[in-house]
């Protein structure tokens, strides 16, 4: 795309403020190194990217970022066979590896959506996972780029005797040191190092007493740095095993580069995925910043339209900017600006401008929902002043040379933006060049958008087809602007105005005013009236903005009230069921306890027993049907619902998994029904229902607790796949009260492998219950983990 324009534009210092929010030095230099391009598919791809990074870094788990090393140099010298990597080469590369499993893992995690790891699979591939080489590197170097002893057994030898030698000759100089006289020594005398070798200080006058070799002198020639004779050979060893050691350590670095040169391309590959990543969190990192709203991507044919656009470098300031909405419909060509200076004209064309470059770059721009962005196959901008001492042009030379290059190259898939059409020269010159080229652009479909001063542009829109007037506010009283955009209303002039208000004289005022062609006074007057009755009609617009917020505001807070009723119902609701069968477990007890003192003072048999708890459940029972026959909840009032299979709410039905006890169906949701069967409210699929006739309501209050009672079907089986875990309750104990009732031994509930979760809470509940001896898991001919078999006392 045009150097030219994006320099005008200042893209690069917008690239430079999204280059910042890289981690690493490589990730904001591709920054940095981002153009614009035509290629939608290119462009679709990195939004989706920077789609996709932005919801993993906005959400709980937050993005992971890794060291990312400059290791390109490393990389390229494995390509020269006889290089040999340094240690601090070899360090980039193991944490470039570290990195990349990292990252990989990172990326690849089940815990992103799939659309997401979808847009990221190809990173994930690009990403070495090779923990062999990362441990070979590490275990031969060191934090800070060093080989390590442990790199080979003869570097640990050579370095054990090496330190060894060392220690001894200190040990022997400080002893020659502690013997000699006062005046040959010198202040803070110590064993230093001097051309590689250890010495001693000593004043030149006793050189000739102590003898040796003499390595160094102080600034002042006072001072010698000598190596006593005693203390040559151990020298001379110590040069032998650093020499020995440094041949070790070079073939251990060699070594390691053969092994690591196949993998080049590997390296290579994961380094520029890294990057690459960091270009797009850098992006990611920049659109949260600065509240950027993805972007629906359009053809110049279909126009563009923006809302809450703000200018990048203006956020990046901190200045505090006034959002501007623009649409260009498909026949519209080109937007004439018009107003008084300092109402933001040129800031609203280079953000449009930039907000193409930026869009075409794969980077998000500060705009808000709803924004449309066309793709531009390229961009031309003449803004500000372009005179060139050099080239000998004015201004106005240099505005038409830019011009000149337009109408050569624009096409009508380009973008144009003119700062100033008409400007430095006559005016009614200008005026006429000016629409010359813009009816020129329009006509051949160019979108493009230029701002002005001269008022005979601003006649354009009437007389060719595909051009729109539009201005920037300007407040009349406070003469001030607004930089609120008003399509299809010229801007116009402030001069006299804001003369007026500096305190020129009245009759200067007076006779400019007369001077002001009859046309141009009578132009002024029909757009002070249009921009009269836009402001009546923002003002109406915002009344009933506000009318309308108050409706909605007073809705929510009825809604709000209805919910928070719905809650307490449903809580008081769930505090009785959990009353209820907190009283029964409690009367239970009280009933094991007096069967357990009856059974100690009269010798009664355990059949005995349970014949007598059997019984007491089959009155409980009754008691609960009969007090169930007497409510007439309001649920059940409701009109029928939507069928669903052979029931519909309202009707009276069977529960299957319930042994056939018989409810009431009050509602349906998304494939299961709420049923009340007896005094309890539950959930159970539909599948589990048939259609049923009502049993006869009683006639009286009294609740029959003696008597005869029906025989009732023994619950065998219960059937809880497809509930929750919170739904189960009543169900499993009313089937274990029939399962009391009919004596039965075992009974077995079914409750799916899936995540655990209602096995868990039968498990629990069934810990908690008297009546059951035991329970276990199922075995592999009864459905294995997916049901729970439970044995009764």
């Amino acid at each position: 795309m045009n150097s030219h324009a994006l320099n005008v534009l200042e893209f690069p210092r917008v690239l430079d403020v999204v280059a910042g929010r890289a981690s690493s030095e490589l990730g904001a230099a591709r920054v940095r190194s981002l153009r614009p391009t035509s290629d939608r598919a290119w462009i679709e791809r990195e939004h989706s990217r920077v789609a996709a990074v932005r919801s993993i870094a906005e959400s709980e788990k937050g993005w992971t970022t890794v060291a990312i090393p400059n290791a390109q140099e490393a990389i390229a010298r494995l390509s020269v066979r006889s290089a040999v990597l340094a240690g601090t080469d070899l360090l980039l590369l193991g944490t470039l590896l570290r990195s990349s499993r990292t990252m990989r893992a990172f990326v690849g995690s089940e815990k992103h959506p799939a659309v997401v790891r979808a847009v990221l699979e190809n990173f994930r591939l690009a990403l070495a996972d090779e923990q062999s080489i990362e441990r070979m590197i590490s275990g031969a170097i060191d934090d800070d780029g060093n080989v390590r002893d442990e790199a080979s057994p003869l570097l640990r030898r050579l370095r054990r005797e090496l330190r060894g030698t060392e220690s001894d000759l200190v040990r022997l100089l400080e002893r020659l040191m502690s013997k000699l006289e006062s005046h040959q020594q010198v202040p803070d005398m110590s064993v230093t190092l001097r051309n590689g070798r250890l010495v001693i200080p000593i004043r030149r006058e006793a050189r000739s007493a102590i003898g040796g070799i003499v390595h160094d002198t102080s600034h002042s020639g006072a001072t010698l740095f000598v190596e006593p004779p005693a203390a040559v050979e151990a020298g001379n060893r110590i040069r032998e095993l650093e020499a020995e050691e440094s041949e070790e350590v070079e073939r251990i670095l060699a070594e390691l580069t053969d092994s690591l040169r196949p993998h080049a391309p590997m390296l290579a590959t994961s380094l520029d995925a890294l990057v690459e990543l960091d270009t797009i969190y850098a992006r990611v990192r920049y659109a949260g910043e600065f509240r950027c709203e993805p972007c629906e991507l359009t053809t110049p044919d279909e126009g563009f339209s923006v809302f809450d656009g703000r200018h990048p470098l203006l956020l990046a300031q901190g200045v505090a900017v006034v959002p501007f909405d623009l649409a260009m419909d498909s026949h519209e060509r080109t937007l004439l600006i018009s107003g008084p200076n300092t109402g933001g004209k040129t800031v609203l064309l280079k953000s449009l401008g930039l907000f193409s470059a930026l869009t075409q770059s794969g980077v998000p721009v500060p705009v808000g929902k709803g924004t449309t962005i066309a793709i531009f196959d390229d961009l031309f901008a003449d803004i500000g002043d372009e005179q060139s001492i050099e080239s000998s042009l004015s201004t106005f030379s240099a505005h038409v040379r830019n011009l000149s290059e337009v109408l050569c190259a624009a096409s009508a898939s380009s973008l144009v933006l003119i700062d100033e059409l008409g400007s430095g020269t006559d005016p009614v010159e200008g005026a006429a060049l000016g629409g010359a080229i813009l009816e020129n652009l329009t006509r051949r479909r160019t979108i493009s958008i230029a701002t002005t001063h001269l008022g005979a542009l601003k006649e354009l829109a009437l007389e060719v087809p595909g051009i729109v007037n539009a201005s920037l506010q300007f407040d009349a009283v406070a003469l001030a602007p607004t930089y609120r955009l008003i399509k299809g209303i010229p801007g116009r002039s402030y001069g006299i105005s804001i003369a007026r208000r500096l305190h020129l004289p009245d009759d200067v005022i007076e006779r400019a005013e007369q001077r002001l062609p009859e046309g141009e006074r009578d132009v002024s007057a029909l757009v002070a009236s249009l921009e009269k009755r836009e402001e009546e009609l923002k003002k109406l617009e915002d009344e009933a903005s506000v009318r309308s917020e108050d409706l909605s505001g007073r809705a929510a807070r009825i809604a709000e009230r209805e919910r928070n009723v719905r809650e307490r119902e449903r809580e008081f609701e769930k505090v009785a069921r959990r009353d209820a069968r907190q009283y029964l477990l409690d009367a239970r007890a009280e009933v094991e306890k007096a069967i357990a003192e009856l059974q100690a003072k009269t010798g009664e048999s355990e059949a005995a027993a349970r014949e007598a708890r059997k019984r007491i459940e089959e009155l409980a029972e009754s008691q609960a049907m009969a007090i169930d026959s007497l409510e007439r909840p309001e649920a059940s009032e409701r009109g029928t619902g939507p069928k669903a299979g052979a029931v519909s709410e309202g009707d009276w039905v069977t529960v299957a998994t319930l042994g056939g006890k018989k409810g009431k169906l009050l509602e349906i949701r998304e494939g299961s029904g709420i049923v009340s069967v007896g005094s309890i409210k539950l959930t159970v699929p539909l599948a589990t229902l048939a259609p049923t006739q009502a049993d006869e309501r009683p006639q009286d209050l009294r609740v029959p607790i003696h008597g005869e009672l029906p025989e009732l079907a023994p619950v065998r089986e219960v059937d809880l796949r497809g509930m929750r875990a919170n739904e189960i309750e009543d169900i499993v104990m009313q089937a274990l009260d029939a399962a009391v009732r009919n004596d039965l031994k075992t009974m077995t509930i079914i409750h799916g492998k899936g995540t655990g979760a209602l096995r868990e809470r039968v498990n629990e509940m069934l810990r908690k219950e008297s009546r059951v001896s035991s329970f276990r898991m199922g075995a592999w001919n009864e459905g294995g983990a997916g049901v729970t078999v439970v044995e009764f006392a």
